[in-house]
């Protein structure tokens, strides 16, 4: 099958001609009639696979000019990156339709999007926080909407987005065609289909935690985080390949200080992208790394549901996720739309037990490739790495004192003796000489 065998419009035909894009993936091929129909729908499909052309192409096919303002599409995303790089695919489709995209994201000025939520616009995408601050504040209505696509929708959950997805639901008009996007179906997004959907038709490309077939798989098992550095920079010295290399780390900390220090080695080949960082910076560095300027890009899991990188070359997993549906996402990066794919893996003897439930969800056994015999093995341990010795806090216990009977001598003041004093004494010891108290009357 072909794009041509779809019931696509010449614009849309026009514009996947001069994107060089000739066959449907298979997600595409079986969503788009039942989206045609107008039936809700729940698409499940790891990440690679094309699910941003499923439910764009159907929702483009359908849409009719309006001269109202207002959106009559809205697709919910859980990064900033996605929200750009699905309002980009819009505006690659439709250079032969009149048709107004934007996308709204927290992290940056809201001034801006509310000038352009302002105008007339056919389609939204946008996070869920930054699109419920629009529509409180009255620029945006929602009264248009007739499709409404969520993207991602478990990361989203797992991200503490459920709050302002239901506020946003409960804004739609109550006649619309729901569309709904998932890598996997955990039972927070099946209470989220229970309440919102009518009925809607799942659709599913691979089981959840199949690995895609063209991606080659590898494990490396090293001692400690120095040595994973030595074996990145040699792979990355020898190995002429990896020409486009996202590395995951499972936290900020840890990529910013892996960025220091390749960039020490690599200056100018290596960027770093997580929430800390600012938009501006963000973007930067993924068209850095798009246009070939870093050969090696550092992130973060968030970013694994938001970054759509043409032709990377290897992903490489500097530490295992804690999620074993995470390393999915991670290796989906690359082997994009039927095209090659390389992941690697580093393993210490901690990480042991999260390769484990990785392999245990893909049903696969990931092959381990030996050493090289030149690679420098460093004995030196981070902080986090030496272990923690624990010295027990014993309290001892005074032995008892034997008590008996107290005794001291008193001091001289206090060893009084009470006497009877007679007044003819206390007169003798005043004056000197007896006095009487005179005669009786």
């Amino acid at each position: 099958m072909t794009f041509d065998d779809l019931n696509l419009n010449k614009p849309l035909l026009s514009a996947l001609h001069d994107l060089q894009f000739t066959t449907p993936t298979t997600i595409q091929q079986k969503v788009f009639s039942v989206m045609m129909s107008g039936q809700d729908v729940c698409g499940i499909a790891q990440t690679g696979t094309g699910k941003t052309l499923a439910y764009l192409l159907p929702c483009l096919r359908q849409w009719t000019f309006s001269k109202e303002r207002f959106p009559q599409i809205l697709v919910v995303v859980p990064t900033r990156e996605l929200v750009a790089q699905v309002v980009e695919t819009v505006q690659k489709l439709t250079p032969y339709m009149t048709f107004a995209v934007a996308g709204f994201y927290g992290g940056v000025n809201m001034n801006p999007q509310m000038e352009t939520a302002a105008g007339k616009l056919d389609m939204v995408v946008a996070t869920p926080g930054r699109l419920v601050d629009i529509v409180l504040s009255g620029t945006l209505k929602l009264k248009n909407i007739k499709k409404l696509v969520i993207d991602e929708v478990d990361e989203m959950l797992n991200l503490g987005f459920r709050a302002q997805l239901k506020n946003i639901l409960d804004l739609l008009p109550p006649k619309r065609q729901n569309l709904m996007f998932s890598a996997t179906i955990t039972e927070e997004v099946q209470a989220l289909i229970d309440e919102f959907f009518n009925n809607p038709a799942v659709i599913e490309a691979a089981p959840a935690g199949t690995p895609v077939s063209n991606i080659s798989q590898s494990v490396y098992l090293v001692p400690n985080f120095n040595t994973k550095v030595n074996l990145l920079e040699l792979l990355f010295r020898e190995q002429t390949d990896m020409t486009k290399v996202l590395v995951f780390v499972s936290t900020k900390q840890l990529a910013d200080q892996l960025f220091e220090r390749l960039e020490a080695d690599m200056p100018g080949k290596v960027g770093v992208i997580h929430s800390n960082k600012e938009q501006n910076y963000r973007f930067n560095s993924v068209r850095q790394f798009q246009d070939g300027t870093f050969r090696l890009l550092i992130a973060t899991d968030i970013i694994a549901r938001g970054l759509d990188i043409a032709e990377v070359t290897h992903v490489l997993n500097f530490d295992m996720p804690e999620q074993p549906e995470s390393y999915i996402h991670r290796i989906g990066r690359t082997g994009r739309l039927d095209k090659k794919g390389n992941a690697i893996s580093f393993i210490t003897p901690a990480e042991q037990e999260q390769l484990g439930s990785v392999e245990a969800l893909m049903n696969y056994k990931v092959p381990v490739t030996p050493l090289p015999d030149h690679l420098e093995i460093s004995t030196v341990l981070t902080k986090a790495e030496i272990p923690e010795v624990i010295v027990p806090n014993i309290v001892l216990k005074k032995p008892k004192r034997e008590s008996g009977a107290a005794f001291h001598e008193k001091k001289a003041k206090n060893k009084k003796v009470n006497v009877k004093v007679s007044h003819k004494q206390k007169m003798l010891e005043k004056y000197g000489k007896p006095k009487s108290r005179g005669k009786k009357r």
